[in-house]
C-alpha cells in the first residue's frame, strides 16, 4: 500500500516538475498576482476618494445642512429641499418598478411561451438593462413630459427613473426565480396547487431575498443619477420642497452638481459634505432593505 502512495507521489512530483506544468502554475501565480493588485488598486482609490471627501465637507457637517434652505451663501445653504426630493422620487420610483418589474419577471419566467417572441423580449430586455442613463432621460421627457403632458414635474422624473432601472429589476427577479429549486413546484403541483398557488405562495416567497438583492441595486444605482433627471425636469436650484406630483423638484445628486459648478471653495466643501449625506441616505436605504431580506430568509429557513 505504502508502495503504491509513494509511486503516485512521485508521479505527481514529476508532473509538477515537467515544463508545460511549471508554466502553467508561473501563469496561474501571475494571474492570482494581478487580480490581488487590481483589487488594492480598487480599494485604494476607493479609500481615497472617500477620506478626502470627509476631510473636505466634515466642517460642514451639522443638523443645518439638512434643515436649511438652498442659499448663495454657504454659511447658510442647505439640503432641505433636494432631500425630500431625492426621498419623494426614490419612493416613487420603487413603487413603480418594483410591481412591474416583478410581475414581468414572474410572466417571462412562468408563464410565457418559450418561443421567439418572448426570446426577443428577453434580449431586448438585458440590452435595456446597459443603455446610458441619459437615453433614459430623454425617452422620459419625450413621453412624459411632452407627449402625456406631465410636464417637468416630480412624477415625469420617477418615471423616468422607474424606466431606467426597470431592466435591472425584472432580470434579477428571472435570476432569483429560476435558483428556485424544480422540485418545490413539482411537490406543490403534487399535492393539487394551481399555477398560480403554486407561483404565489412556494416560487415568489422563496425567490423574495433574490430580487429585494437585485432591487437594492437598481435603487442604489437610481439614487445617485443626476443625467436623466436633469434632462426630464429636475431644477438645479430650488427653494421649496416638492408638494405634489405636479410640484417641480431637485434631488441631491442636482444640489452637490449645482455647488460643485462654483468658483467659491466654500460651495465646493459644501458639495463633499452633500455626497456624504448622499452616501448616507444610500447606506439607510440598503439597511432597511437588507432587514427585510434577512427576515423574509430567516422565516423560509424557519
Amino acid at each position: 500500500m505504502s508502495a503504491m502512495s509513494g509511486g503516485a507521489d512521485s508521479v505527481a512530483t514529476d508532473l509538477l516538475d515537467s515544463t508545460p506544468m511549471r508554466g502553467r502554475v508561473r501563469r496561474a501565480r501571475l494571474f492570482l498576482i494581478l487580480l490581488y493588485a487590481a483589487a488594492a488598486f480598487t480599494v485604494g482609490a476607493l479609500g481615497v476618494l472617500i477620506g478626502t471627501t470627509l476631510i473636505d465637507g466634515w466642517r460642514y457637517l451639522s443638523l443645518d445642512l439638512i434643515t436649511n434652505l438652498p442659499s448663495r451663501r454657504p454659511e447658510a445653504a442647505g439640503l432641505y429641499v433636494a432631500l425630500w426630493g431625492t426621498v419623494m422620487v426614490i419612493g416613487l420610483t420603487v413603487l413603480f418598478a418594483f410591481p412591474i418589474g416583478v410581475g414581468a419577471a414572474i410572466y417571462l419566467e412562468e408563464y410565457g411561451p418559450k418561443n421567439r417572441l418572448t426570446k426577443l423580449l428577453q434580449l431586448n430586455i438585458s440590452n435595456l438593462a446597459g443603455v446610458p442613463s441619459i437615453v433614459y432621460g430623454l425617452l422620459g421627457l419625450g413621453i412624459f413630459a411632452v407627449w402625456f403632458g406631465l410636464g417637468r414635474s416630480l412624477i415625469t422624473g420617477a418615471l423616468t427613473m422607474a424606466l431606467l432601472i426597470l431592466p435591472i429589476i425584472i432580470i434579477a427577479a428571472q435570476e432569483a426565480l429560476k435558483a428556485v429549486p424544480p422540485s418545490l413546484r413539482e411537490a406543490a403541483y403534487g399535492l393539487g396547487a394551481t399555477k398560480w398557488q403554486t407561483t404565489w405562495h412556494h416560487v415568489l416567497p422563496s425567490a423574495v431575498p433574490g430580487i429585494l438583492t437585485g432591487t437594492i441595486l437598481a435603487v442604489s444605482r437610481a439614487i445617485g443619477e443626476t443625467a436623466p433627471l436633469l434632462v426630464a425636469g429636475a431644477s438645479a436650484f430650488l427653494l421649496f420642497k416638492p408638494t405634489g406630483l405636479d410640484s417641480n423638484y431637485t434631488v441631491l445628486p442636482m444640489q452637490i452638481y449645482n455647488w460643485t459648478s462654483r468658483p467659491q471653495q466654500e460651495f465646493q466643501d459644501l458639495a463633499a459634505a452633500g455626497i456624504i449625506v448622499l452616501l448616507a441616505v444610500l447606506l439607510l436605504m440598503n439597511s432597511v432593505a437588507i432587514i427585510i431580506r434577512q427576515r423574509y430568509s430567516r422565516k423560509l429557513r424557519g
